[in-house]
């Protein structure tokens, strides 16, 4: 199955989906903003990637804006050059996050530090995506009432269940797509459900330092961590 039908697949199943309190918006930039994630897919997926690197899920100002896994605006636009496709907004938004595309002037710190490092150790998206493909566990955006962002591992089991059912078996057909040896989690929560969902399969994962700043860790030089830790584990030189 092609990545691209493998990721669309995902987002109407993930649409269908009912999510009870705590949450009070979902956001799926996998519909919404489908041209510049379809746009980022084509171009990237087939440029010899072995290593699949996964992250939770969106964060308000990267992909839940772009599209893009970790798609803060800056790296997205001047590095990835992605910006003319067009997205639309989510059917209900909270009024302190609204999806304003390339236009936000908010920064994500998670996609700024993981694509920031991406330019730095491999210098160009070719280079960097003839080793690597950077995906989400989860697809979907969660917010509180309030507009604080909820991440998936705090929503209630019935709602949670069904949608790691439907997450795992995506996250399955993507390393098949993809003949991915390796998958790379970024932080705890992501490696639990990625080695639960690739139980089956041969791919070695491993987990590196979650970019985000709530992490104290990840913010006394989160790149340098990460090039370590890649090293350890004999991806990168």
């Amino acid at each position: 199955m092609a990545l691209s039908s493998i990721y669309e697949d995902l987002a109407v199943a993930l649409d269908d989906l009912s999510f009870h309190s705590p949450v009070a918006y979902v956001y799926n930039p996998l519909i919404y903003a489908a041209a510049p994630h379809r746009r980022y897919v084509e171009r990237f997926a087939d440029a010899g990637a072995r290593v699949l690197m996964v992250g939770m899920n969106p964060g308000p100002w990267g992909m839940a804006q772009t599209g893009i896994p970790f798609g803060a605006v800056k790296p997205v636009t001047q590095w990835l050059g992605f910006g003319s496709e067009p997205i639309g907004q989510p059917p209900e938004q909270h009024p302190k996050r609204l999806v304003e595309g390339f236009a936000c002037q908010r920064n994500e710190v998670s996609g700024q530090r993981l694509w920031g490092w991406a330019e730095q150790m491999f210098g160009t998206p070719e280079a960097f995506f003839s080793r690597f493909f950077i995906g989400n566990y989860c697809p979907l955006l969660f917010l509180e009432a309030s507009g604080r962002n909820l991440t998936p591992d705090k929503l209630r089991a019935a709602d949670r269940e069904p949608m790691l059912a439907l997450c795992d078996e995506a996250l399955r057909h993507q390393v098949e797509a993809l003949q991915a040896s390796r998958v790379i989690a970024f932080g705890v929560w992501a490696e639990k459900q990625v080695r639960s969902a690739l139980a089956s399969l041969d791919v070695r994962v491993d987990r590196i330092l979650h970019p985000s700043p709530a992490s104290p860790l990840a913010n006394r030089g989160w790149a340098e961590q990460a090039t370590a830790q890649l090293r350890d584990l004999g991806i990168v030189d």
